[in-house]
């Protein structure tokens, strides 16, 4: 199975190599770094590994942590090898070649550029607040004390944000932290699922990237470069579908017998 493995260690000559080898000896075979972040002596790495189908990864872990300065941040099951940064322009270019279909071409591709299990679009209107468990409805106006609007949102009922468009494995029921006011960022929910949203800029709409939690495994949170690059994608995207964005609907409820939202959707 493919394995991604976020490590902190020295940045300096020869670091990489040890980290590298003792991932070797471990039984890992790597297939893709990353190099996340270089910031005062330290470095942020993601290997991505081929790892024995069914063997533990205490052994992995362990080795690793037993090196003098390095840091597991997480290891986490990968569907696949994460997409480096020169695909997003062809991504962007899917998107504009077909501005009809953008949004799904969006929401489809994203998970594979992060090493992510799952992504939506949602609509979170003015009025809305999403909050841990579920969508919270309140009004918010400008120039309310934020006591006030906490105070509302605590006591609002509870609802469930429209999900325009939704990835294979997503879950039909969306649990997030509390998202006042919104704005790209890197979120953890309270099952452990790692969440990076990011707003279109327009129409209520929201990009929601996850990470799935596993209980055999510390899924690692959304780096801040992830972050960055998942805004710059859907500000991107939402300047090339344009009006598109406003007037796109949730899809009609699936009647029984369709298929689950765990299989491909159609698109938008």
């Amino acid at each position: 199975m493919l394995l991604r493995v976020r490590v902190a260690l020295p940045d300096r000559p020869g670091s990489l190599g040890q980290v590298a080898r003792t991932l070797g000896v471990a039984g890992a075979d790597i297939v893709q770094v990353v190099v996340l972040e270089r910031l005062g002596g330290r470095a942020i790495d993601d290997f991505t590994v081929v790892w024995p189908g069914g063997a533990g990864v205490e052994r992995l872990r362990a080795g690793l942590s037993a090196m003098p300065g390095v840091r597991v941040d997480g290891i986490w099951r990968a569907i696949g090898a994460p997409v480096a940064g020169a695909f997003d322009a062809e991504l962007l270019t899917q998107v504009a070649a077909n501005p009809n279909e953008g949004l799904a071409t969006l929401v489809d591709t994203v998970p594979a550029l992060l090493a992510a299990d799952w992504a939506m679009a949602i609509r979170v209107p003015d009025d809305w607040a999403v909050r841990s468990g579920s969508s919270v409805g309140v009004e918010v106006r400008q120039g309310v004390d934020d006591a006030l609007v906490l105070g509302a949102l605590r006591q609002a009922k509870a609802a469930v944000p429209p999900v325009l468009y939704a990835s294979w494995r997503a879950p039909q029921q969306l649990r997030l932290p509390e998202v006042t006011p919104l704005r790209a960022r890197a979120m953890t929910g309270s099952d452990g699922t790692r969440y990076a949203l990011a707003p279109f800029g327009r129409a209520g709409l929201v990009l929601v990237v996850a990470r799935s939690a596993d209980d055999d495994l510390p899924v690692a949170a959304f780096h801040a470069t992830e972050v960055d690059r998942v805004a710059q994608l859907v500000r991107a995207a939402a300047v090339i579908v344009g009006d598109r964005l406003d007037s796109a609907k949730a899809p009609t409820p699936r009647a029984a017998g369709d298929r689950p939202l765990e299989e491909p959707a159609s698109a938008v």
